[in-house]
């Protein structure tokens, strides 16, 4: 007798496997506000808020509380590669639109305009027309998207 080989294909097989890691998402773990902002500070990456705060349940703060290393990381590789300034101006605190890939579930980041980092965006990343409000979006090789949402860029991270 031969046995018989069952074909899974890939994305099932894949799929099977995410119960292994549940603290684990697409961007990373999740940091608290002090490791995460040790990490961008230590990257030179600055943030700023009108309220000058951290707190979470507080719309005029800038908290990193729950981001996701994923973000974190990607920030720092956008300093990196860009050499511009990058100062994060939005993070996980309320106010922001909700969904899964929010600001409160860590996926994104606002940050200040500057012509450098407009330049990078634009002329590095492709253009792939306007977001559902209006607002037009670039899109990196990684799949993150940057939408300039006029007083600020948008960035999500996956």
């Amino acid at each position: 007798m031969h046995a018989r080989r069952v074909l899974v294909p890939a994305a099932l097989a894949l799929a099977s496997l995410a119960f292994l890691a549940p603290e684990a998402d697409a961007s990373g773990t999740k940091m608290s506000q002090s490791a995460a902002a040790s990490k961008l500070s230590a990257a030179g990456i600055t943030w700023s808020s009108s309220g000058h705060c951290t707190t979470r349940s507080n719309s005029t703060c800038t908290s990193f509380d729950q981001i996701n290393s994923g973000t974190v990381d990607a920030m720092v590789t956008l300093k990196r590669a860009s050499g511009c300034a990058i100062n994060i101006t939005g993070g996980t605190e309320v106010g922001h639109a909700s969904g899964t890939y929010s600001h409160y579930n860590g996926y994104k980041v606002d940050t200040s305009h500057n012509s450098c980092l407009d330049s990078y965006v634009k002329n590095s990343f492709t253009y792939i027309g306007l977001r559902g409000d209006g607002y037009p979006q670039w899109q990196a090789a990684s799949g993150n998207l940057y939408c300039d949402e006029g007083n600020h860029w948008d960035i999500t991270v996956y």
